[in-house]
């Protein structure tokens, strides 16, 4: 893998594994942007961040050492992405905390982030 490749593999791992953190350091922020449809709020945002915690871990740690791992927790980034992208519209379409026209923003950028986990499906020569 090239260095390129691996200081970003570094840096996805990190962001998901702050990402994961912060659902269970400020959790409100998360409990808001829950659309009302979904049940057991609370529940999903902990498992959220369990899952995003715990895929973060896989891609610094095991994923750097085991890149069939590294490909299915990669493949788990972009489930995610796809499984909180109505949180996301519904936290835009409300202006929930005070972003404004960042929220809308933000959400072309989701493609964005499931293209860089998709990087880290394809096997790599040097696997």
């Amino acid at each position: 893998m090239s260095l390129v490749k691996r200081i970003f593999l570094w840096l996805l791992g990190a962001f998901y594994l702050f990402a994961g953190v912060m659902h269970f350091w400020r959790p409100a922020f998360y409990m808001q942007i829950m659309p009302p449809y979904l049940p057991a709020h609370r529940m999903l945002v902990e498992f959220s961040g369990v899952a995003e915690f715990a895929l973060g871990l896989v891609m610094l740690g095991l994923g750097v050492q085991i890149p069939r791992l590294r490909r299915w927790a990669a493949w788990g980034i972009i489930a995610l992405l796809v499984a909180v992208f109505p949180a996301n519209v519904y936290a835009a379409q409300n202006d929930i905390g005070g972003a404004g026209i960042w929220s809308w923003v933000r959400l072309p950028f989701q493609a964005v982030f499931i293209w860089w986990a998709w990087i880290y499906t394809r096997p790599d020569p040097s696997d």
